[in-house]
């Protein structure tokens, strides 16, 4: 039976924030540290731990990651101020395109300078002009911040949003055929660098004009989790025991109907949390998520390395442990950090959490 509770807006909030927090963890195992280069990678293919890897990758990472670009269409729908297309702009500078901006010069500071200072194995300049890509990501994804692309091109649809929510739906409908379609062609750089977002961030607008998140709010949890668990165990077959093949266009056909389905099982999931006993815990998680997002990816190149001298890197027996624990080591880190930033200088932590770390 599907479930009798409303989907009331105190819980479908709890929900919102719950999704940000799961999704931004799964991240992680992404950019997980692993030790190795790519021909050494390459070296493990086919081994448990390089299996368990991409598992997770798919599953919490890759998977996660569509339900914000959705999630942030669904809000912009919502919002009558996305209509001043001045003042909508403004904020979304300030809260999306400025701490992008900032992040990546303070991973250019801190990785690029210890790789300078202390020899650790990261990008450094190469000349003026990738500076200013990596700052900016004009023409190509960064090399330190490679999450960044989504905030890049997640300010681009806020840009085009104040216009997207006064189209009729059979246009909307249209520009997520046509993103999905140049999603499977592999189109998209340097205009938008990952077009799924795009189709997502779309069909949030879609969903909030037709309520199909109450809709999926009240599927019975195995239902909304069937198909992604039928189309992930397609596409961890096609990646772990394939990999990438010929057929590209039926690879990236695949991808998007994994990301879809997935979407629909986050979105169940944060709902089925945002009623169970860990939601209090979810939530205090909630205002660090954004600073979380932008900061782990320089932890990572920084403190991957001290750790994996405990754990050793992929190959090593304990490292499973490590790539397991990722998300939460990063975690206790970033929540003192912030914390503290929130107290020294209230102002710098508001930027460069999206506004969400504000002046206590």
């Amino acid at each position: 039976m599907p479930e009798t509770l409303p989907v009331h807006g105190a819980r479908r909030s709890d929900a919102i924030s719950i999704a940000r927090v799961i999704c931004i963890l799964g991240v992680i195992y992404v950019h997980a540290w692993t030790g190795l280069n790519g021909e050494m990678l390459a070296s493990l293919r086919g081994s448990t731990q390089d299996d368990l890897r991409w598992t997770l990758m798919e599953i919490f990472g890759r998977s996660a990651v569509p339900l914000l670009g959705l999630i942030s269409g669904w809000l912009v729908a919502a919002s009558g101020r996305t209509r001043d297309w001045t003042g909508h702009i403004a904020r979304k500078a300030r809260t999306i395109l400025l701490p992008m901006i900032l992040w990546n010069m303070l991973a250019i500071l801190f990785v690029s300078g210890a790789a300078w200072l202390f020899g650790l194995s990261a990008p450094q300049p190469r000349s003026l002009w990738w500076v200013v890509d990596e700052v900016l990501i004009l023409t190509r994804n960064p090399d330190i911040n490679v999450q960044m692309p989504f905030l890049r091109d997640l300010f681009l649809c806020m840009v085009a949003a104040p216009l997207l929510v006064r189209l009729p739906d059979w246009t909307l409908g249209l520009i997520v055929i046509l993103a999905g379609a140049a999603h499977i062609a592999g189109l998209g750089p340097p205009v938008l660098m990952r077009v799924s977002i795009l189709f997502f961030f779309v069909l949030g607008i879609l969903t909030r004009r037709h309520a199909g998140e109450e809709w999926i709010a009240r599927l019975p949890l195995p239902l909304a989790l069937l198909p992604f668990a039928l189309l992930m165990a397609a596409q961890l077959y096609r990646t772990i025991r394939l990999g990438d093949g010929e057929w590209l266009s039926f690879q990236r056909s695949l991808d998007l109907a994994v990301r879809v389905s997935a979407a629909i099982a986050f979105w169940r999931l944060a709902w089925a949390l945002a009623g169970s006993v860990v939601r209090g815990l979810l939530l205090r998680l909630e205002p660090f998520a954004f600073f979380f997002f932008c900061a782990h990816l320089i932890l990572i190149w920084l403190g991957g390395p001290v750790l994996g001298a405990i754990f050793g890197p992929m190959g090593s027996s304990l490292y499973p442990i490590y790539l397991i624990a990722q998300p939460f080591v990063i975690l206790a880190a970033v929540i003192p950090a912030g914390l503290a930033l929130q107290r020294i200088a209230p102002g710098a932590a508001s930027i460069l959490s999206g506004g969400r770390l504000r002046a206590r």
